[in-house]
C-alpha cells in the first residue's frame, strides 16, 4: 500500500468461527489498537457468515486478518477478499489452505528438503482402539492450529481415548507422530520484495506439562528465551528452513515456523508453519520483532503496508 495510515480504512477481521476465536479477539484487538494509535480509521469486524456482504457494504482500503484456524486461516476467507478485489495481509488463498493441512504440508516441506516428522495420518477410532505407531507419540488434528485438540501418549500410556468419542470435532482423520524430545523452537520470517527474512529463534520452555493451548497463551504459561541458546549450526539452520519452508508453501507477509530440537540425536525438525500466527501480548512473532528493533506498531504498519490483490 503507498498510502500512509491516516489515510487509510482498515478492516481488521477478528473473532471468527473458529475454535481459535478466543485468540483471534485478542490478536485482532492488538492490530486495531495499534492502526488506531497511528492515525488509521479502523473498523473491527467480527467475521461470520455474511463476512461478504459485511465487507462489500463497508468498502475498506484493505483488510488486516488477524482470524486463525477453520476458516479464516484456511483460504476461505482469502477466497472471499480475493473476489471483492480487497488488498489484505498475509498469505494468499493457496498457501493458507495448504498450511492448514498438516500432511499435505508435511509432503511439500519433505520435498524441499525439509526435514519433517515421521508417523501420518490414521482413522481416530483406530487410535483410539490401540497403538497405531509405538509410544511415545503426538495425536493432532489435521487442520487446527494453537494446539487445539493435542494429545502426548507417552510410554506406558494407554491409547487416548478422546479422537475416538462423540466430543471429537476435529475429522475422522487425525495426525499421528513420534514425540521428539528436546527443545521447543519458533522461528518467524517476513516475506519481503527480496525474498523471505527470519528473524530470530525463541527457545519456549512450558511452564508445566508440554506446549499446549494454555502454555501458549496463559499469561506466565511459558518462558521464552531469545535468541535462543544453541550450537551455531543449530540455529542458522532452523532460521535457513524456515525461509525454506515460506518459500515453498508459498507464503506471504508473515509467517512463524515451530520446531523441535533433539539435542541429544542433533537433530532439528520442522513440525508445522503458521500463516496467521499469533499478535497476542504473549505470542511469539511481536516478541521477535521487538528483539529485531521493529516495535509492534512498526509490524502492524508493514503487514498492513504489504496487503495486496491478488496475493
Amino acid at each position: 500500500m503507498s498510502r500512509s495510515l491516516s489515510e487509510l480504512h482498515v478492516a481488521v477481521l477478528l473473532g471468527g468461527l473458529s475454535s481459535e476465536r478466543d485468540v483471534s479477539l485478542s490478536s485482532g484487538k492488538g492490530c486495531a489498537d495499534a492502526l488506531e494509535a497511528q492515525g488509521a480509521r479502523v473498523t473491527r469486524v467480527d467475521a461470520g457468515r455474511d463476512l461478504a456482504q459485511v465487507l462489500a457494504e463497508l468498502k475498506p482500503d484493505v483488510v488486516l486478518n488477524a482470524l486463525h484456524g477453520e476458516w479464516g486461516e484456511d483460504g476461505c476467507v482469502q477466497g472471499i477478499l480475493e473476489t471483492l478485489q480487497i488488498p489484505y495481509t498475509h498469505s494468499g488463498v493457496l498457501a493458507s489452505a495448504l498450511t492448514m493441512d498438516k500432511d499435505k504440508t508435511k509432503a511439500v516441506l519433505n520435498a524441499a528438503g525439509v526435514k519433517v516428522p515421521g508417523g501420518g495420518l490414521f482413522d481416530r477410532h483406530a487410535v483410539s482402539a490401540g497403538h497405531v505407531i509405538p509410544p511415545p507419540y503426538v495425536i493432532k488434528p489435521n487442520a487446527e492450529g494453537s494446539s487445539v485438540g493435542v494429545y502426548l501418549v507417552r510410554e506406558g500410556d494407554a491409547p487416548q481415548p478422546e479422537p475416538g468419542s462423540d466430543s471429537w470435532t476435529y475429522g475422522d482423520l487425525v495426525m499421528v507422530e513420534p514425540y521428539i524430545p528436546g527443545k521447543e523452537l519458533a522461528v518467524a520470517v517476513i516475506g519481503e520484495a527480496t525474498g523471505p527474512r527470519a528473524l530470530t529463534v525463541t527457545d519456549i520452555t512450558p511452564v508445566k506439562g508440554f506446549y499446549d493451548y494454555e502454555a501458549k497463551y496463559a499469561p506466565g504459561g511459558s518462558v521464552h528465551k531469545l535468541p535462543a541458546d544453541l550450537p551455531p549450526h543449530v540455529f542458522e539452520a532452523a532460521m535457513r528452513e524456515s525461509e525454506q519452508a515460506h518459500a515453498a508453501l508459498g507464503c506471504r507477509g508473515v509467517s512463524r515456523s515451530d520446531f523441535r530440537y533433539d539435542d541429544v540425536k542433533d537433530e532439528l525438525v520442522l513440525l508445522e508453519v503458521n500463516t496467521q500466527p499469533g499478535m497476542t501480548p504473549t505470542s511469539l512473532v511481536p516478541e521477535q520483532a521487538a528483539y529485531c528493533g521493529m516495535s509492534y506498531q512498526d509490524l502492524v504498519r508493514w503487514m498492513v503496508e504489504d496487503a495486496s490483490c491478488p496475493r
